[in-house]
């Protein structure tokens, strides 16, 4: 299980969201990407994920009562790899984001919503799609072939109605 932080705060032009780019020897290098990270073992949930993949990759301080249910993504990768996204809303943290695992990333910037940079890992832009739209639920599933980056030619989110 993956989770994902979309940090989000008030920019001069409207709301703006914290992306990293992933850099060395990583899946997507080179591309940007939300802050993120794996659930650690069978007795840490997904907030307490997200709160320590924050402080571990950003060294923002987000309390659990500030976290909030953005999306969850079904995805699968060109590769095949299927996983489960949780993607979470914050909007209140202490400290400066910076960044803390140079050997994984190299760039941490705030983008505005509608001027999200390239290349952006097609599965982090689906969710930001999804989360967007305001779907609690969606499908990614990409095909052998597709490309790692975001292209709009290649659209492969599925959101799921709610109730």
């Amino acid at each position: 299980m993956d989770v994902h932080l979309i940090a989000v705060r008030d920019g001069d032009g409207g709301p703006e969201v914290l992306l990293s780019r992933r850099a060395g020897a990583v899946y997507a290098a080179g591309h940007w990407h939300f802050p993120s990270g794996h659930v650690d073992g069978p007795f840490e949930d997904v907030v307490t994920a997200l709160v320590r993949e924050a402080r571990e990759e950003t060294g923002l301080v987000v309390e659990p009562g500030d976290v909030r249910a953005a999306v969850t993504v079904h995805h699968r990768s060109p590769a095949g790899g299927a996983r489960v996204g949780f993607f979470f809303e914050v909007r209140r943290w202490a400290g400066t984001p910076q960044i803390l695992e140079p050997e994984v990333c190299d760039g941490m910037e705030w983008f505005p919503l509608d001027a999200l940079p390239e290349p952006m890992v097609a599965y982090c832009r689906a969710g930001l799609d999804a989360y967007r739209a305001g779907a609690a639920v969606a499908l990614h599933f990409q095909e052998p072939g597709d490309p790692i980056g975001h292209d709009p030619a290649v659209h492969r989110l599925r959101l799921l109605p709610g109730r």
